[in-house]
């Protein structure tokens, strides 16, 4: 039985960081979840942090150092993402957003994605829905209905009056199981139907 790769991108600069918590939790509901379809899994996980000189670098030059191309080539040969980042000042991080702006534009398409951030304050649970999810389809991606959100307070929340962060977890990882199920990485080359030009001139000639 052949794996399905889920390659977990996480934007967390301390050590320990929820948000690495965050996305270790979605890794492990999403394994479950696919198990329970019949899918084997394999995660990688990509720490930005320890990528952000190579980033600035590829920026700059426009060429991506080994270890920067690996993590380039998880996330582009993935059945499915789960992305991770903390919010500043209202939106993503910067390193996040600068991790994607090195990848091919077209290099997610299709590819389902479960969007997640963290942050101090319930306050800024719309970043999920005016900036990542807007990102993501402008890189083609297939973004799960369900993002996931995880203020301070709701590490540990056990209020049953609302929907907790573990049931969050778990519903999101559902649905990007799902679509990861019955994805497949390869993706139909633009140029396969076109007609060399050899070709199109024996037929000019035959009119």
């Amino acid at each position: 039985m052949s794996s399905k790769r889920i390659t977990v991108i996480t934007a967390g600069l301390s050590q320990p960081s929820s948000t690495r918590l965050l996305a270790d939790r979605l890794a492990e509901a999403t394994t479950r979840s696919l198990a329970s379809l019949g899918e084997g899994v394999e995660v990688e996980i990509v720490e930005l942090r320890d990528l952000a000189h190579e980033i600035t670098d590829n920026l700059l030059t426009g060429f991506p150092a080994p270890a920067l191309a690996s993590a380039i080539e998880s996330v582009t040969k993935a059945d499915g993402v789960i992305a991770v980042t903390p919010v500043f000042t209202s939106s993503y991080s910067g390193l996040f957003k600068s991790f994607f702006d090195v990848i091919d534009n077209t290099a997610l398409e299709g590819t389902p994605v479960l969007i997640a951030a963290t942050a101090g304050t319930p306050r800024h649970s719309l970043v999920l829905d005016y900036a990542l999810r807007p990102m993501f389809a402008y890189l083609r991606a297939v973004v799960v209905p369900l993002g996931v959100f995880a203020a301070s307070e709701d590490w540990g929340s056990g209020d049953e009056t609302t929907t907790t962060l573990p049931d969050r977890v778990s519903r999101a990882a559902d649905q990007l199981a799902a679509l990861v199920a019955g994805h497949t990485t390869s993706r139909v080359d633009e140029f396969d139907d076109v007609v060399p030009f050899e070709e199109q001139l024996r037929r000019l000639s035959q009119d």
